[in-house]
């Protein structure tokens, strides 16, 4: 590829708009441009970095079984209210009415769709197992789309689904996604880490997050310094300390009212009633789908909705309007409590060792103190419902835990039966009788991966790209371009390294050095050939590695050979 007729603008000055350092260098960079909130277009530099990524998930997906194929964007509403996720999905789901005033949406997703068409051709055991893939543009209407491609409304998304006929089988398939996902991300050059994770509105009993670690992520990554255990913040698990009641013979002391006019925090009440926050009780209204539940959690803990949304089995958790919590307790937002409460009360384990505890008195500016469990009320059902602390322990192996950042580029679900029941998509197993397919699914951000991948490669003059997803493996900059022998000298090795099958762009512009030199290092090209009057003269070729500060000098007439063995050695650095 030759630059002056190539179409790579790149720009010296910082977009405006741009907060993180993979949305800036990709702007920087001529590889992306804005359209409009959270849609890009796809300049030629970005997409051959994707379609990088593209052909090593194709490789990977079709190693481990699975076929491509692909799906409409466009999905008719009945599907979704057939799944139950119409109305569960949120506002995130584009809706709109076509010409003859049916509903439809844009797909974020497509187990819908997936489902639909395997009910209709899959019938029997014996067409199955099957993994179906596909590579495809997406459309999640996020309310604050930000970070370039990190958190964009319109996306590239590779999205497969597996159809078994038991649970032996979809773990089969699900171990199969889980190794080609560890390849696929190994390849890219990336480090990264699967974790657990929440399977949100997706839906589903188990999951696993790929996370590209990098200080720049926007996600929580909780893993033990002992164990494998790994988990995202919203999966995390809490150590469950076996601890009972507060018993009589603990002196329980009783019950009182008291004053707390405009106190609302737990932070406030604490001090106001000279507590520490540990001693206060948090009552939190949530409604679970459509209805009210007090939820309760220590003063000095917060609130994990996912994790109430999977002890109660619910679609969808969200914190109570001021209206239904006062309808619900009779007072205003900060002055709940459990006590006559006539809702489902639910609660975090570690509330079972607490006596004499502080909690709201559903009365405005009054809180009620030395409540106790059982005595003054009662939980319908305990479980760990809040987020994890640097302090916890590890829920397998109890030692320390530490947290890290990292940026989710895949994640791989369980389904179980929750599409294929709800839409009846069966099959004849081995005795005749019906059953539900057992399903899998597993998602990769394409572009996400290219942006994780800057943020984790990068220093002050431009991105570092692993040579497997590079734009370029290599770059020729003729330095005198009006020199015939320098542009001999350029032409010669770009045909040769093109003979030998390296990814090369020759720079044949009629720019100055630091021009050339500053936007091969923006655009991260891993090697920079430099030909100039004064090195032919001695018959040499400088070869610089993007990341190292040192150039090496070789004779010309070797030069392709040594690039191309160093584009080898790289490959073979991240196998």
């Amino acid at each position: 590829m030759r630059y002056a007729s190539y179409f790579i603008p790149t720009h010296k000055e910082v977009p405006s708009d741009a907060e993180i350092i993979s949305h800036q260098l990709m702007v920087r960079a001529g590889m992306i441009r804005k359209l409009t909130s959270g849609t890009y277009t796809y300049l030629p530099a970005g997409l051959r970095a994707i379609r990088k990524v593209e052909a090593i998930i194709r490789e990977e997906m079709n190693r481990a079984g699975a076929i491509e194929l692909l799906m409409p964007a466009v999905q008719p509403a009945e599907l979704w209210q057939e799944s139950g996720r119409w109305e569960h999905y949120g506002r995130e789901l584009l809706r709109f009415r076509d010409r003859h005033d049916r509903e439809v949406c844009f797909g974020p997703t497509h187990e819908e769709v997936i489902t639909d068409l395997v009910r209709r051709e899959i019938h029997s055991y014996k067409q199955m197992p099957v993994n179906l893939y596909q590579i495809q543009t997406k459309f999640r209407d996020e309310i604050r789309p930000r970070f370039g491609l990190m958190r964009a409304r319109e996306f590239i998304m590779k999205d497969a689904y597996s159809f078994d006929v038991d649970e032996e089988g979809a773990n089969r398939s699900y171990e199969a996604m889980y190794e080609a996902y560890s390849r696929i991300f190994q390849r890219c050059g990336l480090r990264f880490r699967a974790v657990e994770a929440d399977t949100g509105t997706i839906g589903g009993r188990y999951s696993h997050e790929f996370m590209v670690l990098a200080e720049t992520g926007e996600d929580q990554i909780v893993n033990c310094t002992a164990c494998a255990y790994a988990a995202n913040l919203e999966r995390a698990e809490v150590r469950c300390e076996e601890t009972g009641p507060v018993s009589e013979t603990d002196r329980l002391l009783p019950v009182a009212t008291v004053e707390t006019p405009g106190v609302r925090s737990v932070e406030d009440v604490a001090a106001f009633l000279s507590v520490s926050p540990e001693q206060v009780v948090k009552t939190l209204i949530l409604t679970v789908d459509d209805r009210p539940v007090a939820v309760l959690i220590r003063g000095d803990h917060d609130l994990n909705e996912a994790k109430v949304r999977n002890l109660l089995g619910a679609e969808a958790v969200e914190l109570a309007s001021e209206a239904v919590v006062e309808e619900t307790t009779g007072a205003p937002m900060g002055f709940a409590g459990p006590v006559g409460l006539g809702i489902p009360v639910v609660a975090d384990h570690a509330i079972k060792g607490m006596g004499n505890f502080v909690t709201g008195a559903n009365q405005k500016d009054r809180h009620q103190i030395h409540v106790n469990l059982n005595r003054d009320f009662h939980v319908d059902k305990f479980g760990d419902l809040r987020v994890v602390t640097p302090g916890d322990p590890c829920p397998r192996c109890g030692a320390p835990i530490e947290f890290k950042r990292g940026i989710e580029v895949g994640h791989i679900f369980k389904l179980g039966t929750k599409y294929s029941r709800a839409m009846n998509a069966v099959f004849l197993n081995r005795e005749g009788k019906e059953a539900p397919i057992i399903m899998g699914c597993y998602g990769i951000g394409v572009g996400r991966t290219v942006a994780a991948a800057i943020e984790q490669n990068h220093d002050a003059d431009g991105i570092i790209f692993p040579i497997p997803i590079a734009p370029f493996e290599a770059t020729i900059l003729p330095l005198q371009m009006h020199d015939e022998k320098v542009m001999e000298a350029a032409e010669a090795v770009y045909a040769e390294l093109i003979d030998r099958g390296v990814d090369v762009l020759l720079d044949d512009r009629d720019e100055r050095a630091g021009v050339k030199f500053n936007d091969a290092d923006l655009l991260g090209i891993p090697i920079r050939i430099t030909l100039g009057a004064k090195g032919l003269k001695s018959g040499r070729a400088e070869i610089k590695m993007r990341p190292e500060p040192d150039s090496l000098f070789v004779p010309l007439d070797t030069a392709a050979s040594f690039v191309k063995d160093k584009v080898k050695t790289l490959y073979d650095s991240i196998k």
